[in-house]
């Protein structure tokens, strides 16, 4: 495309691309934005050094008033869209990208696999981080996934509320919190369950988390306060019947003193066994293969399209996909969310033009949702983490009841146009 437009003359021209969903995956009442942050940093990033230009060549892939393009290639335009951690619904218009269809087009994949993975992984974080309510969830899923993946869903995940993350390139590189436990082959390693605990409190001090479920879990939690004392920090119980595991176990603790002793379960969860644990005396959640693969929605479907170009006379005009099933709408677009006078959503608005205002303002039953995130091919949004989680927080907790349920359902609010659809 790039080539052909190089050619043909149509490459400089100003595009408005959009970022949008069709629909939500199958089941689900909402998504959730994330990846935000790692995109404009991929968008101020993305360059063809010599080694990748020299292949393009070797390869035959582009002709040579391509590659002179390539070489030379930096984004100048704009992106505006939904600030990262917010809600979204289907047709909402994630990310606009404004710049000459050149330097626009060739950010298609990079955009999108920056985001359907990311907005994945927060989405299905943000169910397991509401089913588990104030106990914390921490994310393991790191062997589940790409080695880049991981640290990529460790992110999105802390963006979805998450409280820290196993994976340290995480940490290293996004200040997500680390957090962790001993395995079993680490008490497989010593002569006996004893020596396994003896050495890792010795090492760790008594505020470790042990793990209890390599033998015998009654007879490994006796072992463990005796060796680590009442103040041992945690148990860790990976296996059999978590419910009535915990409630054993949380007795048994109690009974030897332990009384401060948390209780921290993996093994497989997801929103589900989350929400069924609800009742059971545990502290912490440890989350792994479910969260990194979307909990059964590795993709949350968003599409790059082309919704204005400029025409010969230098204006911008709206364009849009007709084909069956697929139907785009064309425009710049404006988007806002409606509030009842309780602050609850009750709809996604979106319209193309110019947002309607009040004396000034937007509607004062309506939240505006696009935040203006690159201008002239610099970052000019605040990508910290904390503010992403910040605004998650805010933004789940405007959506109404239902959209918080685990069972399969539709959008949890409409989205409705206004104004013409071109």
């Amino acid at each position: 495309m790039l080539q052909a437009a190089l050619h043909s003359g149509a490459a400089s021209r100003r595009c408005i691309f959009e970022v949008f969903a069709r629909r939500l995956p199958e089941g689900r009442r909402y998504g959730v934005v994330a990846g935000t942050g790692r995109l404009l940093q991929a968008v101020l990033d993305f360059r063809f050094d010599d080694a990748g230009i020299e292949w393009l060549r070797d390869h035959d892939v582009v002709d040579s008033l391509t590659l002179e393009y390539l070489s030379n290639y930096r984004f100048t335009g704009n992106i505006s869209g939904y600030a990262e951690g917010e809600c979204f619904f289907p047709r909402s218009p994630l990310l606009t990208v404004e710049g000459t269809f050149a330097e626009s087009v060739v950010l298609e994949t990079v955009l999108l696999s920056i985001l359907n993975h990311d907005s994945a992984i927060a989405s299905a974080a943000s169910r397991m981080t509401n089913a588990a309510g104030d106990r914390p969830c921490i994310e393991m899923g790191s062997r589940r996934t790409h080695e880049w993946a991981a640290v990529a869903a460790a992110r999105a995940a802390y963006v979805a509320g998450f409280a820290a993350t196993s994976n340290l390139e995480a940490g290293r590189a996004y200040g997500v919190p680390t957090r962790g436990t001993s395995a079993h082959a680490f008490t497989l390693l010593h002569d006996d369950e004893r020596a396994a605990f003896e050495a890792q409190v010795a090492s760790l001090g008594v505020g470790t988390t042990l793990l209890v479920d390599t033998y015998d879990v009654t007879a490994a939690v006796s072992l463990a306060v005796e060796v680590a004392g009442v103040g041992l920090g945690a148990i860790r119980l990976d296996s059999g019947d978590l419910l009535v595991q915990a409630r054993q176990v949380r007795a048994q603790l109690d009974a030897l003193g332990a009384n401060n002793t948390r209780i921290v379960v993996t093994s497989d969860l997801d929103e589900h066994s989350i929400a069924a644990l609800a009742a059971a005396p545990v502290n912490a959640y440890g989350v792994g293969t479910a969260l990194v693969t979307g909990s059964g929605a590795p993709t949350v479907g968003l599409v790059y399209k082309l919704v204005a170009r400029e025409d010969e006379a230098g204006q911008l005009i709206d364009v849009a996909k007709m084909s069956k099933d697929k139907i785009s709408v064309g425009g710049r677009k404006w988007a806002m969310r409606r509030l009842d006078a309780g602050g609850v959503a009750e709809a996604e608005v979106i319209g193309i033009g110019t947002m309607p205002v009040n004396d000034g303002n937007p509607s004062p039953d309506a939240r505006p949702l696009l935040v203006e995130l690159m201008r002239d091919g610099e970052i000019v949004a605040d990508l910290s983490l904390e503010a992403a989680r910040s605004r998650h927080e805010l933004s789940r907790a405007e959506l109404p009841p239902w959209a918080l349920k685990l069972s399969r359902g539709g959008p949890a609010i409409v989205t409705d146009f206004e104004g013409e659809q071109h």
